[in-house]
């Protein structure tokens, strides 16, 4: 049997809503095409890039894969750690069952592959978060250290640092040089500067629509090296989101109230350095944790009482279930729209997202919102040999996309998934 290669671009923070200007771009339009198309895709709780990705990649949901936020809980830390590492990661990723076939494999910023032991051709995603560290040491720790050498020696005239939309230009250059020169199997790439643009303007401001422009034609380069290199005939590709995003009027800074209670203890620059119960968060939505069992899940629903009306919902254990959030926090926080959570409590306990601040930046749009909010899902275009590129879904979740792939290739996980094949997607 012919090996099948599988593609995958991400593009972070779009949604199936963006999908009717895409179709006005050549190279959109000429995807949707030759595509299946579904929308109306669910994604994870709380819907975070790191989540997202390790959903995809698994078919798990956050509390079985064990990425459950983007960053760790570190309190402490001014720049918390990121789940940057594949090691944290408990079940099986697309990227093993394809190593294991025999496949090489290229990954480009997908998030949680740092120190992969199966990709190939790593760029991993990190930066520094130390103050003894720089771009070049993180990143040649974190990836495959002679590649990322010899692309940032091409490419390094096209980026600057992690800055957007330069970023994704270097990436985009780095995907085209590698499938022209290395031409992997499986090859999976993250394009980030929408969701930039749209938290530092706005979700259907002009910079992001320009935004979507640059991703249009970083998706003709792909398609061009795919074809140019021979391989497009027998490569599927799928052009998926991780989550979307809605736009913000106000950031919470809850753990003000616990600060307030005595829970939390600050130093004389109002840093964390010991606490009790503390807010984690993840954006449009927060976790809630405890240390001290003899404060009562009562007494933490009284204090969170001075923002009840910003709130759509707290859920409680009972509820972690049905969406594979963090089943070590008792509470998770969700914001009505309009509003986010920061952890801090060295800015005040809420703060206007209008606001221009020199040397920090608020979001004027964020994600991590619950699933089911109102036109919030994300969609996958799904071409190349063995896809009905007449077939077109509406309703599915994040966790099927990964069974969906692997079985589009003739592949499939060891394990049993939270989600299943779309077969409808398939001739």
């Amino acid at each position: 049997m012919t090996k099948k290669r599988l593609y995958i671009v991400s593009l972070d923070a779009f949604g199936d809503a963006d999908l009717e200007f895409a179709r006005t771009l050549p190279h959109f339009k000429e995807l949707m095409g030759i595509s299946a198309q579904v929308t109306g895709i669910r994604t994870v709780y709380p819907s975070l890039t790191y989540m997202a990705h390790t959903s995809i990649a698994t078919g798990m949901y956050p509390n079985q894969h064990g990425i459950t936020n983007n960053t760790l809980l570190q309190p402490e830390r001014i720049s918390p750690d990121w789940f940057w590492y594949e090691k944290a990661i408990k079940t099986p990723t697309i990227f093993q069952v394809a190593k294991q076939a025999g496949y090489t494999i290229g990954s480009l910023l997908w998030p949680v592959t740092g120190r992969s032991k199966v990709i190939d051709y790593n760029l991993a995603e990190i930066f520094p978060n130390r103050p003894w560290q720089n771009q070049i040491m993180v990143s040649g720790y974190a990836s495959s250290l002679k590649y990322t050498v010899e692309m940032n020696n091409k490419f390094k005239h096209l980026r600057n640092g992690i800055e957007q939309p330069q970023l994704d230009d270097f990436i985009t250059a780095v995907a085209v040089d590698t499938i022209s020169n290395k031409k992997p199997d499986m090859m999976a790439i993250h394009l980030v500067d929408l969701d930039s643009t749209r938290h530092e303007y706005g979700v259907n401001s002009t910079q992001a629509k320009e935004a979507i422009v640059r991703m249009d034609k970083h998706l003709g380069q792909i398609l061009s090296a795919l074809s140019e290199s021979g391989m497009k005939e027998d490569t599927v590709l799928a052009v998926l989101g991780d989550h979307y995003q809605i736009d913000t009027h106000t950031v919470i800074r809850p753990n003000h109230l616990f600060v307030d209670k005595g829970w939390i203890t600050v130093n004389k620059r109002n840093q964390i350095t010991d606490w009790k119960v503390i807010l984690k968060s993840a954006d449009g939505s927060a976790y809630i944790y405890r240390k001290d069992p003899t404060i009562t899940n009562k007494m933490i629903l009284d204090a969170l009482k001075g923002i009840d009306s910003r709130l759509d919902n707290i859920f409680g254990k009972e509820d972690f279930k049905y969406d594979g959030v963090d089943e070590n926090a008792i509470f998770i926080l969700e914001a009505k729209r309009g509003y986010y959570f920061k952890d801090d409590i060295i800015h005040p306990f809420m703060e206007s997202t209008a606001k221009t601040i020199k040397g920090r930046t608020l979001a004027k749009a964020a994600h991590g919102f619950h699933p089911d909010k109102n036109n919030y899902q994300t969609m996958l275009l799904l071409s190349g040999p063995g896809i009905n590129k007449d077939a077109r879904l509406n309703g599915a979740r994040l966790v099927d996309e990964g069974p969906t792939l692997l079985h589009a290739i003739g592949l499939r996980f060891p394990n049993k998934t939270d989600g299943h094949v779309l077969k409808d997607l398939f001739l």
